[in-house]
């Protein structure tokens, strides 16, 4: 005699269904054979109930029975934001701009101590949160204001979220300092020509990759991609050389206002950002003739500079 459910259980996900006999419900075989054992043992003859039970299915659905899975106790990842890779593009844009902005190349080291005499560069600013390279020389370790205050935000922002430190671990190059490292670094880009290194002109920085965890890198890509989606920075993450190269423009930091704005600033009783000079001094080149300029040794990239190596620099 042919045993009938009396409760149609649900269909498990993934489950093949095998029809029965009784064309009323699909239920899954092994289901069959373990709701019958369940309720009346192997070998119990039908009761008036069952048959009471089977005469009111063919009229109304019963409810099925749930079918607890197991909870899964691992934490899914959130999705990683994409990776801010460089282009050509890229990089002609952020030559454009410096030479829109009146940005010159700086050529040696001489030129070099004499844009940090005038205030033209001013030190990256190490602190807790943001940290140099040790193997950066020390007259390297100079970017603009623009970028330095640039540098300071993202260095608080981040330690606020991890409780860590970046590092930096490049800025201001020389066309002379460039040419040696392209010599061994394959991933630098040209000294001299329409497209060269944005670090010659000292709004570029490097942040290396390295020691960050999985939701550092990810943080960093979502905090500069709206800054480069509102045209204040550039940026390539570089994985050759494990570094966010960014070059920071002067709209980052509002400019200084003027006599006449700042006597109807002082007018006023708002509480709105304070704003700062990006320039204590006119951009110019070389000094005049008869102007001695102070010789420094000449910095040469060491071995950290060549691929591999501990320091990671961009292009």
């Amino acid at each position: 005699m042919r045993q009938a459910c009396g409760k149609t259980l649900a269909k498990r996900p993934g489950q093949r269904v095998q029809g029965h006999r009784s064309g009323r419900a699909r239920v899954p075989a092994a289901e069959l054979k373990t709701a019958d054992l369940a309720i009346r043992g192997p070998s119990t003859p039908p009761t008036d109930a069952d048959n009471a039970d089977n005469a009111s299915d063919a009229v109304e659905e019963r409810a099925p029975i749930a079918i607890t899975q197991p909870a899964s106790l691992s934490r899914k990842r959130g999705a990683m934001p994409t990776p801010l890779r460089g282009s050509l593009d890229s990089l002609e844009r952020q030559n454009e701009k410096a030479d829109d902005e009146g940005l010159e190349r700086i050529e040696d080291e001489d030129d070099l101590a004499d844009r940090i005499a005038r205030k033209l560069l001013v030190p990256v600013p190490a602190s807790a949160a943001m940290t140099v390279n040790g193997n950066l020389p020390e007259n390297h370790r100079y970017c603009r204001p623009w970028t330095a205050r640039f540098l300071a935000d993202m260095a608080r922002a981040h330690a606020a979220q991890f409780h860590g430190s970046l590092e930096v671990s490049s800025a201001v190059r020389t066309v002379e300092y460039q040419k040696r490292l392209m010599a061994v670094n394959g991933n630098a880009a040209a000294a001299e020509g329409d497209v060269v290194s944005p670090h010659l002109t000292g709004a570029t920085v490097d942040i290396a990759k390295s020691g960050l965890s999985r939701q550092e890198i990810g943080w960093m890509r979502s905090w500069l991609l709206q800054l480069q989606s509102a045209g204040k920075i550039d940026v390539e993450e570089e994985f050759q050389q494990a570094c966010f190269h960014i070059t920071v423009y002067k709209s980052y930091v509002p400019r200084k206002p003027t006599n006449s704005a700042a006597r109807v600033t002082a007018g006023q009783t708002g509480t709105g950002p304070a704003t700062v000079p990006v320039e204590t001094a006119p951009e110019v080149g070389q000094p005049g003739a008869g102007q001695k300029k102070a010789a420094l040794p000449k910095s040469r990239p060491g071995d950290a500079d060549a691929p591999g190596g501990a320091t990671a620099l961009g292009r």
